[in-house]
């Protein structure tokens, strides 16, 4: 039997991880499966044959893209006749919407079924993006509940899957295990520090955080502090920023330990994205902090591109602000110290939120690699295709 290729696209680690499990779900309805395209480490263990590395779309702000744009479209471009010329059975693209949108509906028009995994925010910020959706996509699946109702509304094919984070982590972490792992005293008091997992996001982030850390110790002097980091090169920006604003921190670094750190911790100071599910998921109470490119956030404010009441995924599921979140010119350590503060000696406080995540974490508990796998055979069984 010949194998069944399937394209993928994926740009950042969240999405390395739902297409890990995906593929590997996918193996188990169809052993003859075979995937190819742009992959992380985890797409990589899970085996594929990988045409280039995520960290090569790995580009955030609208300023930052134009820069690196000429390449991203030969990118696109070269990913395009490879498959035109060998047309695999589906293409999945795994969020990065701006990427991921035109190819697929290029691909669509020439005869391939599209799945887009994750869907592009649309019910946030620029939501006639929902047209160019509608266009290139045969299915989409959605990872969080309230995102199909404005999607079917608008005539696009959705899936809700759930997310895998929420049945993969625990319902009560292991606070003391982690503190062994990262080795931690089990006795003081811990903030984690997640400065994001792009180097541009570490590079605004590093600074502020750091800076909001050394005013906490002060108030809790025996404050423990873990920063847990995706790769090397953001662990060298950080450790450049360490250096220069907070050299009297002597902070626990670790590499792909953000769930060990999470678990670790009383407080989490975090920056907006993905992180922040992660954080509700780990029912530790968070304060949220993001800088954009000075550039890009201006013409968000001057398009009035935004249409969310909240910024952390965090609070848009619990439908309140349980997250303080300090964007741009707040995210700044005098900001940041208060809310933080008011969570170490809230204990009642952190009890509560801590409560509300457990609540809203069973609510979104799904098998989602084999929902979202089938979603994907029964498009393909539709089409005739297996």
């Amino acid at each position: 039997m010949l194998p069944l290729r399937i394209g993928i696209v994926v740009a950042e680690p969240s999405g390395d991880l739902l297409a890990a499990g995906l593929m590997d779900a996918l193996r188990e309805q169809l052993p003859a499966v075979r995937f190819e395209g742009v992959s992380g480490p985890l797409m990589r263990n899970s085996g594929i044959d990988e045409w280039e590395s995520m960290d090569s779309l790995s580009v955030m702000g609208l300023f930052e893209v134009l820069r690196h744009l000429p390449r991203l479209l030969r990118l696109r471009s070269r990913l395009m006749t490879r498959w035109r010329n060998t047309p695999p059975v589906a293409f999945i693209g795994v969020d990065a919407p701006d990427f991921n949108l035109t190819l697929e509906r290029r691909l669509r028009e020439s005869g391939v079924p599209t799945v887009h995994y994750v869907s592009p925010t649309v019910w946030a910020w620029r939501p006639k993006r929902v047209k160019k959706i509608r266009r290139a996509v045969d299915l989409l699946l959605t990872i969080f509940p309230f995102e199909n109702e404005f999607l079917a509304s608008h005539q696009v094919p959705a899936h809700y899957v759930g997310h895998p984070l929420a049945a993969d982590m625990p319902l009560q972490p292991d606070r003391a295990v982690a503190r062994d792992e990262l080795a931690l005293d089990s006795t003081r008091p811990v903030l984690a520090l997640l400065p994001g997992s792009r180097s541009g996001e570490v590079s605004r982030l590093a600074r502020p955080f750091l800076e909001a850390a050394v005013g906490l110790q002060q108030q809790i002097p025996d404050l423990q502090i873990v920063v847990p980091l995706v790769n090397e090169k953001t662990r060298q920006i950080f450790e450049q920023q360490l250096r220069e604003s907070a050299p009297q921190l002597d902070p626990v670094i670790a590499l792909s330990a953000t769930r060990s750190a999470l678990a670790a911790a009383d407080v989490v100071l975090v920056a907006s994205g993905t992180a922040t599910f992660e954080g509700l998921l780990s029912k530790r109470p968070m304060v949220v902090g993001y800088k954009f490119n000075a550039a890009t956030h201006a013409v968000l404010r001057w398009l009035n591109l935004v249409k969310v009441k909240h910024a952390a995924m965090a609070n848009l599921l619990a439908d309140e602000r349980l997250a303080p979140e300090l964007i741009q010119d707040q995210c700044e350590a005098e900001q940041l110290l208060p809310p933080l503060l008011e969570f170490f000696h809230d204990a009642e406080l952190r009890d509560r939120i801590s409560r509300r995540y457990e609540q809203i974490h069973r609510e979104l508990r799904m098998d989602t690699n084999r929902v979202a796998a089938e979603a994907v055979v029964n498009l393909l069984r539709e089409r005739g295709l297996v």
